[in-house]
């Protein structure tokens, strides 16, 4: 069995099974000549995405064994286990562990473990099982070939024509002719491959501050079981973040299904919390949201709860009344209607940088609810003027009207006519002169003039004059934009 795919206008071979490699077939070969040599090969298309799909899933499986897990390329794992391995008794038994388990979901792997990344790579490919100390590395990679060190194809091609075709032809080869002639990626995959060069690796996913992991010896399936084992790594997590003076904002629970299924689940707060009581609370909404996206299947085998981002928790004294802090309140409230509904169901007013009425406020979903006193000595930009020089219902887009008998060049109406009912001016102020911002409404925008107008029933209006007279081609227009109470 062959996986064809079209490279450079051609299809070649780019994955192939054991019995075709027995039978002389190799990756990269034409599949018109794969044909000539064994007309009876199953031919499949290659599915790229499906591939990386496959490779995705096996490494959220993966971070059962170690947080840090890295993509090696479209066939291959990277797992820094360094502090893991006590876990599972020794490196022997971690490392059959995961080959026995992927072996039983039809998955067949090499793996090798070592100090270097490059090495690792090497002993998976060419000698699956291994696991080599340091002292070993040279002695295990002189009888592999060159194509273990991970150099390019034309780099080998070219060591080869001179006769260097294992890594112990080039280990004791002066360094300096060697670089000159093949360039320098020959000795950095070789002291990548040693131990000498680092090579860190880049996590897939970011890395928990906090974590508390419960495994089980019986799966679970049930959601208020998933509910009261949270709540039990919640407490385990407390002492943490009292040691830390810290409160999580961010939180994710990871559900590791029998069958190799990963479900991570994502509660955010709005003020940084520690509370256990909370925190389920959280995933009880959680869970109800994406009921039946959640398939328990067999069970969930192992449960673990991770603190991706803290903040620093200022701890309040309440009262002698009793009464809870208002502000953590509210924040509860915010962070179970947000968990339920998603982050775009509640929004708060803020303020924005810009002196134009209808730009100068706006909506934005809520993401932070802090207490008053963490909240002193910030600077917020303010651009209104006092609130009572501004109305209390502005509408949302400024409202075209007629305005009659105005003053030339800078006065107010006498009268106006809006939404098809016409008022008379008493009393008015102004006007309050609000230049465009250039940058956004362009270099010939129109200057606002606003004013306050008061009619003869006492009635009092905002509205402005949107261009100069003589200053514009156009003659200026008029626009109704709030209501005085």
């Amino acid at each position: 069995m062959v996986f064809v795919d079209r490279i450079h206008n051609a299809m070649r071979i780019v994955a192939l099974d054991i019995c075709a490699e027995k039978a002389g077939l190799r990756r990269g070969q034409g599949l018109a000549e794969a044909r000539a040599m064994h007309p009876g090969i199953d031919i499949i298309p290659a599915d790229p995405d499906s591939d990386k799909a496959l490779l995705t899933s096996l490494a959220d499986w993966c971070d059962r064994y170690t947080p840090l897990v890295a993509m090696d390329g479209t066939n291959g794992l990277y797992l820094d286990i360094t502090g893991c391995v006590h876990l599972h008794g020794s490196e022997e038994s971690l490392l059959a562990d995961i080959l026995s388990r992927l072996f039983r979901l039809g998955i067949e792997a090499r793996g090798a473990i070592s100090s270097a990344a490059g090495l690792s790579w090497a002993m998976a490919r060419y000698r699956s099982g291994a696991i080599v100390t340091p002292q070993e590395a040279e002695q295990v990679l002189s009888p592999l070939p060159l194509a273990a060190l991970r150099l390019p194809l034309a780099v080998i091609e070219t060591l080869g024509r001179v006769g260097l075709k294992t890594v112990g032809d080039i280990i004791l080869l002066p360094r300096a002719p060697l670089a000159r002639r093949f360039g320098p990626s020959v000795l950095l995959r070789l002291d990548q491959a040693l131990g000498f060069e680092d090579e860190p690796l880049s996590p897939r996913l970011p890395v928990a501050s906090l974590s508390a992991e419960r495994r089980l010896a019986s799966p679970i399936q049930d959601e208020d079981d998933i509910l009261g084992l949270t709540l039990q790594l919640a407490k385990s997590l407390r002492q943490s973040f009292e040691a830390r003076q810290e409160g999580g904002r961010l939180f994710e629970l990871v559900l590791f299904r029998v069958d190799g299924k990963v479900f991570r689940i994502r509660a955010a707060t709005s003020a940084p919390s520690r509370d256990p009581e909370r925190i389920s609370a959280l995933y009880r909404e959680r869970l109800q949201a994406i009921h039946d996206d959640l398939d328990a299947g067999c069970g969930f085998e192992i449960l673990r709860l991770c603190v991706l981002k803290t903040e620093r928790y200022a701890a309040i004294q309440e009262d002698f009344s009793g009464r809870p802090d208002p502000g953590r309140s509210l924040s509860a409230f915010a962070d179970r209607v947000l968990a339920r509904f998603g982050p775009e169901s509640l929004s708060v007013l803020v303020l924005r940088e810009s002196h134009v009425p209808e730009r100068a406020a706006d909506f934005a979903p809520i993401a932070d609810i802090a207490p008053p006193a963490a909240q002193k000595g910030q600077n917020t930009f303010v651009c209104a003027p006092p609130p009572s020089l501004r109305p209390l219902r502005l509408f949302r887009y400024p409202e075209p009207m007629d305005a009659i008998a105005a003053e030339l060049p800078e006065g107010a109406p006498a009268s106006f006519k809006w939404r098809r009912t016409t008022y008379q001016v008493t009393r008015a102020e102004g006007p309050e002169r609000i230049a465009a911002e250039w940058w956004i409404d362009g270099e010939n925008a129109p200057t606002r003039d606003y004013f306050r107008i008061e009619d003869t029933d006492g009635r009092r209006f905002w509205l402005f004059r949107d261009g100069l007279y003589g200053k514009t081609v156009t003659l200026p227009r008029w626009f109704m934009h709030g209501i005085f109470a």
